[in-house]
């Protein structure tokens, strides 16, 4: 817990994301790596590993803030499709990440990678995105 970025935050964080909001149960990140514009996480607010580690109502809030961030995206950034992933092998938190895809995009109709170009916005820019996102919230 000491060396997660989601629950220390500050410059853990930092180093990935920006925080955009408080959601029901968990945080929306706007995640620094954009080349799929308007990528985000959904961080679950307490420090568990497994979706399993929740009650089903935790469960089901997690989801619809998931579900309300992806409205968000969809109606900020018009992508043809949302990709979802749940990872945390290395960051043991739950979160998930919402990215969107562009069928004119190198990768549709194929899995995202991770980091692929390393676009990294001004803080200007970062600033324009979260505020677009959470109008649209």
């Amino acid at each position: 817990m000491q060396n997660c970025g989601y629950c220390q935050k500050g410059e853990l964080l930092a180093k990935f994301g920006i925080e955009i909001c408080e959601l029901s149960v968990s945080t929306l990140i706007l995640f620094k790596e954009q080349s799929h514009p308007g990528r985000c996480i959904v961080a679950y607010k307490d420090h568990v590993s497994e979706i399993v580690n929740i009650s089903d109502e935790e469960r089901n809030a997690f989801f619809a803030d998931v579900a309300r961030a992806a409205k968000a995206i969809h109606k900020v950034f018009s992508p043809d499709k949302v990709n979802y992933g749940a990872y945390g092998d290395t960051g043991c938190h739950l979160h998930m990440h919402l990215v969107p895809k562009y069928k004119d995009e190198y990768e549709w109709g194929g899995v995202f990678e991770m980091n692929p170009g390393k676009t990294l916005l001004t803080d200007a820019e970062y600033a324009e995105m979260i505020e677009k996102i959470k109008a649209a919230l």
